[in-house]
C-alpha cells in the first residue's frame, strides 16, 4: 500500500542523481587534472578512481552510469505509481514509456554521431548511454506493472544466471567456450554479427546489443528500491530494508567475482550485483542523511543538477565549457604556475556548467521527457 512517500518529492532523489551527474558535468575532469599536483596522496587516490579500468576490474567510476540506471528505476516506481493513482491503466503507462524509451534512443544516437554522417551508415554509432536508459526503463516498467518485488528479483537472477552461462557455455567462432578477453568473449562476437553501424572499439562496443540484458537489472533493482520507499512502513524500516538488500548484492558481486569478473564492459553478472548493491547502499545514506534527519541544506547544489540532468547531460557534451572558461579566466590564472592552468580552466567551466543550471532552476525551466 503506497505511503504518503507519493505525495510529496524526496529531495534525497533529486540530491542524488546531482550527485551522479557532477561527475559527468565536469566535476571529475577537474579532479582527474588534480592527480600529482597537489603531494596530497588522498586526492591522487581519488583520481586514480575516475578513470575506467580497461577490463576486468572496479573503480568508483565505472559506478556513475549504473548508479544513473538505479536511480532511474527509483524514479520509475514513483511515476508508475503515481500514474495508477491518477486512474492510468497499465497500457497508458507502458505506451508513455515506450514513447519515452523511443525519444531517448533517438536523442542518444545523435548525441553520439554528431554531426551524423548520414550517407554513411556503417559509421553510425546506434549504441548509447541515453538509448540503454530507455530501454532498461521500458522493461523495468512492464515488470514493475506485472509482477512484484519479490518476483522481480526472481527475474532479475534468472537473467544474470543465465547470462553467465551464456558467456561460459556458448562456444565463439575461433576462440571456444568461456574465453572472456575484448576479442573471443561472446558478447564482442554477438554485437559484431548482429548490431549494425560502428562499434565503439572497432570490434567490441559496451552499449551495444547484448550487454543490454544484465544492464536492465540494475533499473529494475531501483524500481524495487522504489517499492520500498513509497510502502507505508516506517521510515527507519525502508532504511534499513535498503541497507540488508544492498549489503547481501555487493556480497554476491564479489563472491560472484571469483569466478565471473567484475567488469563494465561487459555488464558481467557479478558488476550488477556490485553496482545495484551500492546503489542501495548510497540511496538508503542520502534517504537516510536528507529526508529522515532533515540535513538538507547541503543538499542545494546537487539539487540544482540533478533536477535537469538531461540537459547537463546534453549542453556539457554540445558547448565548449572549457573554451569558455579559457576565454574569461585566462587573464586571471595567467601569473600562476603553468601546470595549474588547465585545473583552474576545468574548475571555470564546472562554475559555468552549474551557474547555467541554476539560472534554468530559478526560472523553473525543467527539461524531461
Amino acid at each position: 500500500m503506497p505511503s504518503t512517500t507519493l505525495n510529496k518529492r524526496l529531495l534525497s532523489i533529486d540530491a542524488l542523481r546531482g550527485f551522479d551527474m557532477l561527475f559527468i558535468s565536469g566535476g571529475g575532469t577537474f579532479l582527474i587534472l588534480l592527480h600529482g599536483k597537489t603531494g596530497v596522496s588522498f586526492i591522487d587516490a581519488i583520481a586514480t578512481q575516475l578513470q575506467h579500468v580497461p577490463w576486468h576490474g572496479f573503480v568508483f567510476y565505472d559506478f556513475i552510469f549504473p548508479l544513473f540506471l538505479f536511480i532511474s528505476g527509483v524514479s520509475l516506481s514513483f511515476s508508475l505509481t503515481k500514474g495508477k493513482s491518477m486512474g492510468l491503466s497499465n497500457p497508458d503507462l507502458i505506451k508513455k514509456v515506450f514513447i519515452r524509451m523511443i525519444i531517448l534512443i533517438v536523442l542518444g544516437i545523435i548525441y553520439k554521431n554528431v554531426p551524423i554522417k548520414f550517407f554513411e551508415p556503417s559509421e553510425i554509432r546506434l549504441g548509447s548511454v541515453l538509448g540503454r536508459i530507455g530501454i532498461a526503463c521500458f522493461f523495468a516498467a512492464i515488470l514493475f506493472l506485472k509482477y512484484s518485488w519479490r518476483t522481480r528479483l526472481y527475474i532479475i537472477g534468472g537473467i544474470l544466471l543465465s547470462y553467465y552461462a551464456a558467456l561460459f557455455l556458448i562456444p565463439v567462432p575461433g576462440f571456444g567456450a568461456g574465453v572472456l578477453t575484448m576479442e573471443g568473449n561472446l558478447v564482442g562476437w554477438f554485437d559484431r554479427a548482429f548490431m549494425p553501424g560502428r562499434l565503439l572499439e572497432g570490434i567490441y562496443d559496451e552499449l551495444a546489443l547484448l550487454t543490454q540484458i544484465p544492464a536492465l537489472c540494475i533499473t529494475v533493482f531501483g524500481s524495487i528500491a522504489g517499492d520500498f520507499l513509497i510502502r507505508d512502513i516506517s521510515e527507519n524500516k525502508k532504511t534499513i530494508s535498503l541497507v540488508i538488500i544492498g549489503l547481501l548484492a555487493v556480497a554476491i558481486g564479489l563472491l560472484w567475482n571469483l569466478h565471473f569478473p567484475i567488469n563494465k564492459k561487459l555488464w558481467s553478472s557479478s558488476f550488477i550485483m556490485l553496482t545495484s548493491g551500492l546503489g542501495f547502499l548510497i540511496l538508503a545514506l542520502f534517504y537516510w542523511v536528507i529526508d529522515v534527519k532533515g540535513y538538507q541544506k547541503w543538499t542545494f547544489f546537487f539539487k540544482v543538477i540533478g533536477m535537469n540532468s538531461l540537459t547537463v547531460y546534453f549542453v556539457y557534451h554540445l558547448v565548449n565549457f572549457r573554451q569558455i572558461s579559457r576565454k574569461l579566466f585566462s587573464g586571471i590564472y595567467a601569473p600562476i604556475p603553468e601546470q595549474w592552468h588547465e585545473v583552474v580552466e576545468a574548475l571555470g567551466a564546472w562554475t559555468l556548467v552549474w551557474l547555467f543550471l541554476y539560472f534554468l532552476y530559478k526560472k523553473k525551466i525543467f527539461v524531461k521527457i
